[in-house]
């Protein structure tokens, strides 16, 4: 272990019990996309108790906001998220499904982890800039809404990324690994068609059904999985069906869908052909439609001085740091997965180490370095994709649950607060601040970076938002 890590660790670990007090507060009060209120200024209050500049929503976005500390040299952002998602309420610690309230909900992604996890890592780089008296800037991002709002794309529309050099951030899991591997660019939009209302029986031929144009739609959509490239996906949700009561025509009904595919300008092009769908539902039901996009964002860029970087820090400050209590409870958790999940798992890391996993589901081993694929099948999406096109970027995952729990569970949401998540929390920290203290004390290898962002087509030149050109703010807030 270097000096540069001991003394990260150090300072992380003098602040542990600070850390881990706000990671439950954020659990204790889980809050969907863009209604973050506590968690953000659970954070906020947080970083500027901490000696940070703190500056509140920003991009308009009410729950996001930047920690500043320094004012010269390079500017290293570290980016942390605290959204919930919507019906994963559950008990902590529990390991059976036991929701705190029916229908509430939950940190089943483990954001309340991945923002302070983040954190740490800011706090971390302030205290050795001053106690080392380095020059150098850390920002760290306070993201809300990951979960389908995107909230990064609306922040790097509104150029709050301009002056950064280059760029972190983290995910929980159940390995521990570099996290760059391709993801899917997305555009996420709701399509609300109107009819006319009329009796079902009595005179339906004075109606004109919303929920008609909806279901040719979603024909249509579902036709044009046949003709797109392999590696899209294309999935919707009805959102309104336009009542209960079979009697009546349906004057109002909406869909969502989540566009998807390997690179920006093919989920435009692909979205541009929903929209058509959709007008062609419109044309053979008389009825009318609009749509709005909710939420977009690009596919990540990966960058491979930065990758390099981080995972020989990570490397660095691999241990063995669980208890026999902890591996046990873990245990517990993995026997709750059926063997799908366990498959999943085992395909994910290779035979030999899953059989070595299972009997001790608490990974503290870094996953070997890698270069990232081009394409993969069935990622998902991650906003700071958006990022990764304007900034040179990198992120890790690290294993924050037992092995194999699949994101989005319940399983999730009852180990966020359990000591060895925590664990994994600070090893994300200490990787993330100890990567940022070398870009500052090498800053050569910054502009390597950045000439690897230029290489690769990307860069702030290069970028075109997902987002329509004049959405600046996310619609959800107009609604409100």
């Amino acid at each position: 272990m270097s000096e540069v890590t001991e003394k990260i660790r150090a300072i992380i670990e003098e602040k542990r019990d600070a850390f881990f007090e706000i990671s439950d507060q954020i659990w204790e009060c889980p809050e969907i996309r863009f209604e973050e209120t506590k968690s953000s200024a659970y954070s906020a209050d947080f970083m500027e108790k901490e000696g940070f500049t703190v500056e509140r929503g920003v991009a308009d976005i009410p729950t996001a906001f930047t920690a500043t500390f320094g004012n010269k040299g390079p500017v290293i952002g570290i980016l942390g998220e605290y959204d919930a998602l919507p019906g994963l309420s559950q008990k902590a610690g529990v390991t059976e499904y036991d929701p705190v309230e029916r229908d509430g909900h939950g940190h089943g992604c483990g954001h309340n982890l991945l923002g302070v996890g983040a954190m740490s890592a800011a706090v971390a780089v302030k205290e050795y800039l001053e106690k080392e008296n380095i020059e150098g800037t850390v920002k760290y991002f306070g993201c809300p809404a990951e979960e389908s709002g995107y909230a990064k794309t609306y922040m790097v529309k509104a150029r709050l990324f301009d002056d950064v050099d280059a760029a972190f951030s983290w995910h929980p899991h159940y390995l521990n690994s570099l996290f760059n591997g391709p993801s899917l660019a997305v555009i996420h939009a709701t399509f609300t068609f109107k009819g006319k209302s009329s009796h079902a029986s009595a005179s339906p031929e004075l109606g004109r059904s919303a929920l008609d144009a909806v279901e040719l739609m979603n024909i249509g959509a579902n036709y044009m999985r046949e003709h797109m490239i392999d590696e899209a996906r294309v999935h919707y949700a009805v959102t309104n069906t336009g009542g209960k009561s079979p009697n009546v025509v349906q004057r109002d009904a909406e869909v969502s869908y989540f566009v998807r595919a390997p690179r920006a300008e093919q989920a435009r092009s692909l979205f541009k052909r929903l929209t058509k769908i959709a007008e062609g539902a419109v044309l053979m039901t008389e009825t009318e439609m609009t749509y709005k996009v909710e939420g977009a964002c690009s596919n990540l860029v990966q960058n491979s001085v930065l990758d390099k970087l981080l995972h020989q820090n990570m490397n660095a400050l691999e241990t063995e740091r669980y208890t026999e209590e902890e591996v046990s409870k873990a245990k517990e958790y993995f026997n709750t997965l059926n063997d799908e999940d366990k498959n999943f798992a085992e395909n994910l890391t290779g035979k030999t180490l899953a059989e070595v996993f299972k009997e001790r589901p608490l990974v503290h081993e870094t996953a070997p370095y890698r270069e990232a694929p081009e394409y993969a099948k069935g990622s998902g999406s991650t906003d700071v994709g958006s990022v990764s096109w304007v900034v040179p970027t990198a992120q890790l995952v690290a294993a924050t649950w037992s092995f194999g729990t699949p994101f989005h569970t319940w399983q999730v949401v009852s180990q966020g607060t359990l000591s060895y998540a925590k664990k994994g929390m600070l090893y994300a920290g200490e990787s993330i601040a100890s990567s940022v203290i070398d870009l500052f004390n090498n800053p050569e290898v910054i502009e390597d970076a950045k000439k690897e962002l230029v290489e690769r087509e990307a860069g702030p030149e290069n970028y075109k938002s997902l987002l329509p050109d004049e959405q600046y703010t996310a619609p959800i807030l107009e609604e409100e």
